[in-house]
């Protein structure tokens, strides 16, 4: 009797699912190609990659299960250390440099009258630029020597030639500014689409009361603006925290691994010394980092909305 009612409610919930599935047949279709790509794209390499790293790897083949000595290879690296600081200067230098521009820039943007469309153009520009093309411009910007455009600036005004990235003190900041200036559009976007959603009568309500322009964004636009600066801050850090085409390109890690940061030292462990298994390793390192960040921007997300 029990398996009776059992297989009557087995049939019932599959009843209900076919129904469901049915009435819902055009959104299935339209969803289920993206959903076959993502798996296949994306949650494939990271499961192959995670299993990968428990093993000792010939080429690319599972040779012997070694457990987690390869994690313990990478956390023993004398250079693990290093690459981790040399990540987290580059969120730091990032949230002092490139967390405030797009901020201001929108400001500016929204209390402007006149050339808004123009401006708005021509600050979005440079996300259109690819990031390789982008890292090769602003490496010859920054080349030693007399023929980068810097040092040429610096000659016209008698000053001599100087270091930029050669420079392990100046290297990270240098590269952040040009990581800035590539994806400043989209934030500025994002804070001026909310900066023109905020009701214009607390501004009025604002300067009746006697606040003038500062007073007016500290009153209003701040407590507006709150939430979407805090989830846009989180998700600069994961994305700065996966840097890696950027310094690989116009340091390739240098000075003396100054500028080496966690992802550009898996790259090299893979791609330089052929020890994929270490590769895996370091990348499951990253990715158990970045998923605390990602919980941590997902309940701050739900935290703000609500």
């Amino acid at each position: 009797m029990k398996k009776t009612a059992g297989q009557g409610a087995e049939k019932k919930n599959a009843g209900k699912f076919f129904e469901s599935f049915k009435a819902n047949f055009s959104g299935w279709m339209l969803i289920v190609p993206s959903l076959i790509l993502f798996i296949l794209i994306v949650w494939r390499p990271i499961v192959i990659g995670i299993s990968y790293s428990f093993f000792e790897l010939r080429g690319v083949t599972p040779a012997e299960f070694v457990g987690l000595e390869n994690f313990r290879q990478v956390l023993a690296d004398t250079n693990f250390i290093k690459t981790l600081l040399n990540t987290v200067k580059y969120v730091f230098w990032s949230l002092i440099i490139g967390f405030p521009m797009p901020f201001i820039a929108a400001l500016m943007l929204n209390e402007m009258v006149n050339c808004k469309g123009y401006f708005k153009v021509a600050m979005y520009l440079p996300v259109v630029i690819p990031g390789m093309a982008t890292c090769l411009i602003w490496k010859m910007i920054y080349m030693d020597g007399g023929g980068g455009f810097l040092n040429m600036l610096l000659y016209f005004f008698g000053i001599g030639p100087l270091n930029w990235l050669s420079n392990a003190n100046l290297t990270i900041p240098l590269i952040v500014i040009m990581m800035s200036w590539h994806g400043f559009g989209t934030t500025l976007i994002m804070y001026l689409a909310t900066m023109q959603s905020i009701n214009q009568e607390l501004y009025e309500a604002a300067r009746l009361d006697g606040a003038g322009f500062w007073g007016r964004i500290r009153h209003v636009l701040i407590p507006h603006m709150s939430g979407t600066m805090l989830l846009l801050g989180i998700r600069q850090i994961i994305s700065v925290f996966q840097v890696t085409e950027q310094p690989l390109v116009m340091t390739d890690g240098g000075p003396n691994g100054a500028s080496t940061t966690l992802g550009l030292t898996g790259y090299n462990y893979a791609f330089r010394y052929g020890q994929y298994d270490k590769a895996m390793a370091l990348g499951v390192i990253s990715f158990l980092i970045l998923l605390v960040l990602t919980f941590i921007y997902f309940y701050l997300d739900k935290k703000t909305q609500n």
